[in-house]
């Protein structure tokens, strides 16, 4: 982020955040390896439905995009931040430095 130009210490908690949701979504995928990747599990009514993990890694998956785009990680997010031109403050800024707030 330093290297983009786009790290600020106020984005902190949640690069905290993303860090925790990546390792989560390791450590998930390691066990999704392990179990042979299986996708559906047997339910009572004699069907199926899908696993557990595998709901969870989707859910992670979006987290994890979520968080890339917060935090101008990836290329696109990176080109429309890029591409703004509004260096306008925006109304809560110009409210907080009218009041002294920094």
């Amino acid at each position: 982020m330093k290297e983009l130009g786009t790290y600020k210490v106020q984005f902190s908690p949640i690069i905290s955040r993303y860090a925790e949701t990546v390792w989560q979504y390791n450590l998930l995928y390691r066990r999704f390896e392990q179990s042979d990747f299986v996708v559906e599990v047997a339910t009572g009514a004699s069907g199926v439905k899908k696993s557990p993990i595998v709901a969870t890694l989707e859910n992670l998956r979006k987290d994890l995009t979520t968080y890339e785009d917060r935090l101008l990680l990836n290329p696109k997010s990176l080109k429309d931040s890029d591409n703004k031109t509004d260096n306008e403050p925006s109304a809560f800024a110009k409210f907080l430095n009218s009041s002294g707030v920094d």
